[in-house]
C-alpha cells in the first residue's frame, strides 16, 4: 500500500531507525561510516535516540492521540505502540551503562526493528484505511508544525 503523504515523513524516518536496529543486532553487516565496536555502537545508538528517536516518538504519539476513538482495532494498536515506546525509551536510556552490552544491543535492535515494522505494516495501513481525509490533513498539520 502506498503511504499517504501525511504519514510519509514518519515513514522516511523509519528507514534510519531500521538501519540502527540492524546495526545493534548480532551479526550486523558493516555500514559505511557507522561504528563496529559494541561500545561505539552504544554511543551512536544513544546519540541517535536523543537526536532523532525521542522527537519521532513524540510526533507519533501526537497523531495517535489525534485518532483515538475512531476504531477499536486502532485504539488497541495505539495502546500497544505507546507501551512499546516506553520500553524502547528504557532500553535506549540504559544502553551505555548496560553490563551486558552486546546482549542489550541485540534485544534493543530486535525490539526496535519489530516496532518499526509493526508501524509500517499494520499501524500506518490501518490509519490510512480508517481515517477520513480530514483527519489525514490534521495529521499532516500536526507533523508540519513540529518540523
Amino acid at each position: 500500500m502506498k503511504r499517504h503523504t501525511s504519514l510519509a515523513p514518519l515513514s522516511r524516518e523509519h528507514h534510519a531507525a531500521l538501519i540502527l536496529a540492524r546495526l545493534l543486532q548480532k551479526g550486523a553487516p558493516l555500514y559505511k561510516g557507522l561504528p563496529v565496536e559494541p561500545e561505539e555502537k552504544a554511543k551512536y545508538g544513544f546519540k541517535f535516540y536523543q537526536e532523532e528517536m525521542i522527537r519521532h516518538f513524540e510526533e507519533e504519539e501526537k497523531i495517535l492521540e489525534l485518532i483515538k476513538g475512531i476504531n477499536n482495532d486502532l485504539d488497541e494498536l495505539t495502546e500497544t505502540i505507546f507501551k512499546e515506546h516506553e520500553e524502547l525509551h528504557k532500553l535506549f536510556q540504559s544502553i551505555i551503562e548496560s553490563p551486558e552490552l552486546i546482549n542489550h544491543q541485540y534485544i534493543l535492535g530486535k525490539k526496535l526493528e519489530a516496532h518499526v515494522r509493526k508501524e509500517e505494516r499494520v499501524l500506518f495501513p490501518l490509519i490510512q484505511e480508517t481515517c477520513s481525509e480530514e483527519i489525514m490533513t490534521e495529521i499532516n498539520k500536526v507533523l508540519s508544525d513540529n518540523s
